[in-house]
């Protein structure tokens, strides 16, 4: 049985302790996995997990990346309100190919297999500023950035996936990656 889980569960990634769920969205993926391990472990099943941090890339969600790119497409300089946490972005390429790669590989017989793969784990500001790099260049475009000061901290200051990805083995190109992204959202 493989279960895709967060790395906002409890007890999952690296960050800032304690590790707890801290979000409804983390708490239930955390109580899923639970039953999903208590049950697997009851008829026998070999339990493995997928642990999902940040993806971004196209058809993502509109979140993060999106707003920077589209600001950026506007002529208008982008805002971090959230600059210091420490996160793990991952193109969403990378991330299907890892799983891929995970959900294809035989596991052996009572094993529990996991992996939580991770390509960015950066702060936010550090990660916008990546992605600023890489749409100014291939945009030609300012893409202006400004950090804000966050004071406050309501979600653990750090959170990242543990298991750093060989893109080559997995035949990703990163290049190819951030024109991929780029291109999805340009006019």
């Amino acid at each position: 049985m493989v279960l895709t889980g967060s790395f906002f569960e409890a007890n999952e990634g690296a960050g800032s302790a304690p590790l707890r769920a801290f979000s409804p969205y983390g708490l239930s993926k955390t109580l899923t996995a639970a039953a999903a391990q208590f049950y697997a472990d009851r008829e026998g099943f070999t339990f493995e997990k997928f642990v999902i941090p940040n993806p971004f890339g196209p058809y993502e969600e509109p979140r993060f990346t999106a707003y920077l790119v589209k600001t950026w497409l506007a002529g208008e300089t982008a805002r971090v309100q959230t600059p210091r946490y420490v996160r793990d972005n991952i193109h969403v390429s990378l991330l299907a190919k890892a799983y891929a790669a995970f959900v294809g590989a035989s596991p052996a017989p009572g094993t529990v297999r996991r992996l939580n793969p991770s390509l960015y784990p950066e702060s936010q500001g550090a990660f916008a500023e990546r992605v600023r790099r890489e749409a100014a260049a291939k945009l030609h475009l300012p893409c202006g950035l400004e950090l804000g000061a966050q004071t406050e901290f309501p979600e653990p200051p750090v959170r990242i996936n543990t298991d750093l990805v060989d893109a080559e083995t997995l035949g990703w190109s990163e290049v190819q990656a951030w024109d991929e992204l780029v291109a999805y959202y340009a006019p």
